[in-house]
This record gives structure tokens, sequence and C-alpha cells, in this order.
């Protein structure tokens, strides 16, 4: 059985172990676990092949200029026939649809793809955002295979795509702490004392 009714998100710098945070927490908490497990599920249930979803995980789209072209609108804007959105948009209405479907069969941890947002307005979700100082993120960069004299580049240009995804979309910030019930630095607690906290955290939010 779960040991808490919540739903949790985690955003997170790149580096700053979060999705490791949330699978950890997960699997302390006994409750399902998505991270590109959610691109399985969106797939399933929308019909869109899985590659794609997988092309463009948590990507901005190309730019400005290729909105307008494409008439997609400006951010937060979603308007207008399903099936004349381009790709992009109606790969995130998908993954909309599966945050919230995952999010009403029970508790779980969602990591990353705007699920902060896309929850806002459910009363029993906890949003939590993962960060860490550059030292430990680009050692973590650098153990997964980046090049140590272009790894502090390499994660900056992951959290700015992260961001570019999440204020395209949303028309909140990505990083704004207004979004989020919690920020944990992993850099200074490490993983488990973060996963402790924050389910010390989740029990007093239930307590209530």
């Amino acid at each position: 059985m779960a040991k808490t009714s919540m739903v949790i998100t985690i955003g997170r710098q790149y580096g700053s172990g979060g999705r490791v945070v949330g699978r950890m927490l997960a699997e302390k908490l006994e409750i399902p676990y998505y991270d590109k497990e959610l691109l399985v599920e969106a797939a399933k249930d929308s019909g869109i092949c899985q590659e794609l979803f997988e092309d463009h995980d948590e990507k901005p789209t190309r730019s400005f200029l290729f909105s307008l072209v494409t008439g997609t609108g400006t951010r937060g804007d979603l308007g207008g026939s399903y099936m004349d959105m381009p790709l992009n948009h109606r790969l995130f209405l998908a993954q909309f649809d599966t945050i919230r479907r995952v999010a009403g069969e029970g508790p779980c941890v969602i990591v990353g793809r705007c699920a902060d947002y896309v929850l806002r307005d459910q009363a029993n979700v906890i949003n939590v955002f993962i960060k860490a100082d550059m030292q430990h993120r680009v050692a973590r960069a650098v153990e997964r295979g980046a090049d140590p004299a272009k790894a502090e580049d390499f994660v900056k240009k992951q959290d700015k795509q992260r961001a570019g995804y999440y204020n395209y979309y949303a028309t909140t910030t990505w990083g704004d702490v207004n979004n989020y019930d919690l920020c944990l630095d992993t850099g200074r607690l490490g993983y488990e004392k973060s996963v402790e906290l924050l389910c010390d955290y989740i029990r007093l939010r239930e307590e209530g």
C-alpha cells in the first residue's frame, strides 16, 4: 500500500540528481515513478509513435519565428483545432493528458515535463525543485560522459533547454520559487537526506 496520497512533481537543474531523488522517493513511498516512462504512456494513450515523444522530449520549439510561420501563437497559447496544430504542440498536449491521467489514478512521482504547471489546480500535489551548485553538477555531467573541458557549458545548455521548453508551454517561469512548495540543494544534502526531508515534508502536509 502506498505510503502517501500525494502526487509529487520534480523540476530540476541538469546534473542535480533530480531523477535519482525522484526514483528513490517513489521507491520509499511505494508509488509509481514517471520520467521517461511518461513518454511510453503518452504514446499508448495518443497513438503517436514513441520515438517522436523521445525526439521532442523537454525540448523547446525551434524559435519564435518558427512559431509565427507555423501559426502556433505565443507562449501558453494552445488553442485551435488539435489536428491543425504542429507536431510539437500535439506531443505536449498528449503528455498533458497523460500527466493528468496518471495523477488522477493515485499517488506518484512525476519528473519534469511541466507537470507542476499541468497539475497546478490539484490540491494533492507537492511541487519540488532540485538544484545543486555548478561544481557538483559539472562533476555529475563528467561522470555521465561529458568532456571535462566543455562540461560547464554543456550543463548550462541543458538548463537553457529545459527552461525554454517550460517557459514556452507554461504561463509561469522555470525555476521560479513561486511555482514550488520546496526547493532542495542536493549538493549540500546529498540524495538520501534529500529524500528523507521530502518524506518529512509530505507527512507534515498530509497531517494538515
